[in-house]
């Protein structure tokens, strides 16, 4: 008997989704990518109860998808070689789409290397308070991970008090796409959900991505201001992550380019 998911879990219960609402946001991400899947909640409780042992290839982009995170940290069984278990229900052995990502390598290395924005970033961006008349920063550590032209981007949970998440499609150096921030129940905006786009451009280097961001006011008014990511490190490691799952100004980054 396998023991259960506990990682997966806790992953979910932390985004604060019903299995249900796992299922359905799976669904929704099987669509977006291109590889539709049949999710619901009953999926899900054999997931977690360890009665399936690790997804089929349809669910697995999904999962990494709907959860910003490798395959590798959401508690299924692996085996030898970096392939995660099949079910033994007719499936077969996977080769994790990020298990050559989660392989820690040199954090001085450009992320773009090999055509990769995969790793953690920093990102930062501005905005302008109306209410209290002045201008504030944000700042999450993020884990990028890529699929093709297409990036997920999440933040990590203990780097800021509210959370947040980018979809992204990478066009040669243009990064267009969509942003969602859940602020801080507890902070000015108590708990509210902003949204809106965004576009950046990737510097040849690969570490950075730098442009702007466009979103609805609580007034309803357009408010636009800069952001930009800044790579810190390849790897996808729980070691890594661990390590910048902490606020920004707690952690010393690498070197990078100075801001324009």
């Amino acid at each position: 008997m396998n023991a259960p998911n506990v990682a997966l879990r806790a992953v979910r219960t932390g985004m604060r989704m019903s299995q249900d609402d796992f299922a359905r946001a799976l669904q929704a991400a099987g669509h977006r990518v291109g590889e539709p899947n049949d999710a619901n909640k009953r999926l899900v409780q054999r997931w977690e109860s360890g009665a399936i042992a690790a997804p089929r290839p349809v669910y697995v982009r999904a999962l990494e998808v709907v959860t910003g995170l490798p395959i590798d940290l959401l508690g299924f069984a692996s085996v030898p070689g970096g392939h995660v278990a099949d079910d033994h229900q007719g499936g077969h052995d996977l080769t994790s789409p990020m298990s050559s990502l989660a392989t820690p390598t040199p954090a001085h290395r450009p992320a773009a290397l090999h055509g990769s924005y995969a790793g953690v970033w920093l990102s930062r961006y501005q905005y302008y308070s109306s209410g209290r008349g002045e201008s504030f920063a944000g700042q999450h550590f993020v884990v990028v991970l890529q699929h093709g032209d297409r990036l997920t981007a999440r933040s990590l949970p203990g780097s800021a008090a509210s959370s947040l998440s980018l979809d992204l499609t990478v066009d040669g150096s243009v990064v267009t796409g969509t942003w969602v921030e859940q602020t801080d129940p507890g902070g000015y905006y108590r708990g509210a959900r902003y949204h809106g786009a965004i576009q950046l451009l990737a510097e040849p280097t690969g570490r950075r991505m730098a442009g702007k961001w466009v979103g609805f006011g609580k007034d309803m008014d357009v408010n636009t201001g800069p952001w930009e990511l800044i790579f810190q490190d390849a790897s996808t490691s729980k070691a890594t992550l661990d390590r910048y799952n902490i606020p920004p100004d707690r952690v010393d980054p690498p070197q990078t380019q100075s801001h324009p």
